[in-house]
């Protein structure tokens, strides 16, 4: 099978990391993880008294862009790349409930997201990633040879989600963590730059039911259907 792009896009906390993440570890692909670019951007616009009570600075976002320095590498002791933020991994730190209520917002400035895009489009040129977020196969990469979009329902986002983040501590309640779902629902669908959508050659992937095991078992056959040649190589 040639190099592919891997588009993966849906609705928060639909486990599009875990998925990607096990495409590309079973296909020795890249994993990007561009939400968490978008994480580590918001984070530092916390740490940085950009954002203030949940009102966001734009300005402050706009002069603070060339100092934000992001990429992923490799950490001893971690199975995945980590996202480093000048110079910083905040894997951990970027899947706070702070960060969550607002990383959709920092996500809607169009100079954002257009500055993310670029980074995720040199990460992705020579294809052989997996990448997930929200505008993959619309806006980064149209033209990727296999487009997924992940859909669950809130309920079962948010349990996932609470479940989440009491196993790392956090101290949060399963109705905020549903508000701020259908929250970032309606401003990643309503935004004006890149909202989300499904692209009209996406395949729908409704996992509100389905562990990533059957997950596995559904994309592969895909992939084995489309993408492998008649004489069964890879």
């Amino acid at each position: 099978m040639k190099k592919i792009i891997i588009a993966i896009d849906g609705f928060s906390s639909c486990g599009k990391s875990s998925f990607a993440k096990a495409i590309a570890k079973k296909y020795n692909y890249i994993f990007i993880d561009t939400g968490a670019m978008y994480r580590a951007t918001t984070l530092y616009a916390l740490r940085n008294n950009i954002i203030r009570d949940g009102v966001i600075d734009n300005n402050a976002v706009l002069l603070a862009l060339p100092e934000i320095n992001i990429h992923f590498s490799e950490v001893e002791g971690f199975e995945n790349p980590q996202i480093i933020l000048n110079g910083e991994n905040v894997s951990d730190a970027i899947r706070s409930l702070e960060v969550s209520q607002n990383v959709s917002q920092i996500s809607s400035i169009a100079e954002v997201r257009y500055k993310m895009v670029l980074l995720q489009q040199e990460m992705g040129n020579k294809r052989g990633v997996v990448m997930d977020g929200r505008d993959i196969g619309t806006v980064v990469f149209p033209d990727a040879e296999l487009k997924i979009f992940m859909t669950a329902s809130v309920d079962v986002r948010a349990d996932r989600r609470y479940k989440e983040l009491i196993a790392k501590g956090d101290n949060v309640s399963l109705d905020d963590i549903k508000q701020n779902i259908s929250y970032r629902d309606n401003l990643d669908q309503t935004r004006e730059a890149s909202p989300l959508r499904r692209a009209e050659d996406a395949l729908i992937l409704d996992n509100s039911d389905m562990s990533v095991e059957e997950q596995m078992i559904w994309v592969d056959d895909i992939i084995k259907n489309s993408f492998v040649d008649s004489r069964g190589q890879k």
